[in-house]
């Protein structure tokens, strides 16, 4: 396994690049993405209650909710709703991190790319991609495309239209980011709303050693309150995290724009709606989005 040698795990696509305004899932949900989208004809209903419940089906890895998940994740890092389409996405957005690619931002420069390919290698011998194993070796920790250009980007693409390769991208954004978020939400007691809060974290700052890293961003959140697990009330715990992640965003220039967060996050949670019901409203980066009734 690779760990990230960067101090933030990837920039927002549309903050790093200054413009305004990411598993399987099953279930279709209703979705309105308020910039010129059609409303779905149908989806489910909002809950009658805002309390969280504790049965796994409740959590974010319920398919449903972590469909909300995805789209919440595309609004903030592609300006769209529609998660499914960045499969092919890929750019060297000037971060330091080389190319960015698919659903959740995979890296050359930071070893999650690397895993990606050698994943889909293993799975499908001789694929597109299989010969750049040696570059992305030696490019791994850092913004270099050597042994990359000038046809990597196109092969990419091509390999995204691949089921298998973007069933290994949905396996590897649960290995290294999802399944982790939502194994420390449930440690600490917190329901769908706080688990989503973990992943979004994990997504943008990653887990390693430093400071603005998803575990540190927890460490200072505990600081200030304890989650339910150890005897505090959620809502509150919940605050100070985000709290603790709008500190570590704006440690960056690229994050100061704190949006993801302060006209969203912070939106659902104000409602208490910590279950993450739809309908939801929301902004990221001036952009309105909505998925729901």
């Amino acid at each position: 396994m690779h760990t990230h040698r960067t101090p933030n795990r990837r920039l927002s696509r549309r903050a790093a690049i200054g413009l305004i305004g990411a598993a399987l899932v099953a279930g279709p949900l209703a979705v309105t993405q308020v910039a010129g989208a059609a409303p779905a004809p149908e989806g489910p209903a909002p809950a009658a209650k805002s309390a969280p419940a504790r049965s796994a089906a409740t959590g974010l890895d319920d398919p449903a909710k972590k469909e909300i998940a995805m789209k919440l994740v595309s609004s903030a890092e592609n300006s769209s709703l529609d998660w499914k389409a960045q499969y092919k996405y890929i750019e060297d957005i000037g971060d330091g991190r080389g190319y960015t690619a698919g659903i959740i931002g995979f890296c050359s420069g930071t070893g999650d790319m690397l895993d990606l390919v050698e994943l889909y290698a293993k799975r499908e011998p001789g694929n597109v991609l299989e010969k750049y194993l040696p570059a992305l070796r030696e490019v791994d920790g850092s913004d270099s495309h050597e042994g990359l250009d000038p046809n990597f980007t196109k092969d990419w693409e091509k390999a995204a239209k691949d089921p298998a390769f973007q069933q290994a991208q949905n396996d590897e954004r649960d290995r290294v980011y999802f399944n982790p978020a939502v194994k420390q939400g449930k440690a600490d007691g917190i329901g769908t709303l706080g688990q989503f809060a973990y992943y979004d974290a994990i997504v943008m700052h990653g887990d390693g050693g430093d400071r603005t890293s998803f575990t540190n961003i927890r460490k200072r959140a505990l600081t200030k309150a304890k989650p339910p697990t150890q005897g505090g009330d959620e809502v509150k715990y919940l605050h100070a995290f985000l709290d603790a992640r709008v500190w570590a965003m704006k440690q960056e220039e690229a994050h100061e724009d704190t949006s993801r967060v302060d006209t969203a996050q912070r939106v659902f949670l104000n409602k208490k709606n910590l279950n993450l019901n739809p309908p939801l409203d929301w902004k990221v980066y001036g952009e309105s989005f909505r998925i729901g009734g």
